[in-house]
């Protein structure tokens, strides 16, 4: 079976699915991490490395991504998030 590649939102490298967070938006509008990576609505990838956080909040990528203003609050989140893992 072929890995299911995404990629990197800051990097724009290639990294198997399952080595990145995955943020999404669903219908509703509301956007969160996907610890599950299945939630439903448009999927966002990040890889765990803290420069790419970086460079994703300086430039606000999830604000270009989903074309609305992302809560600076998920960004922490983020940053807590990758830590954990």
């Amino acid at each position: 079976m072929k890995e299911k590649l995404r990629m990197c939102l800051a990097c724009r490298n290639m990294f198997d699915k399952k080595e990145l967070v995955r943020i999404v938006k669903n219908k509703e509008g509301q956007i969160f991490i996907d610890e599950t990576g299945k939630q439903n609505g448009r999927g966002a990838y990040i890889c765990k490395n803290p420069e790419c956080l970086k460079k994703m909040e300086k430039q606000k990528l999830l604000n270009k991504a989903f074309k609305t203003v992302v809560d600076e609050k998920l960004y922490k989140n983020l940053e807590e998030y990758i830590a954990n893992r």
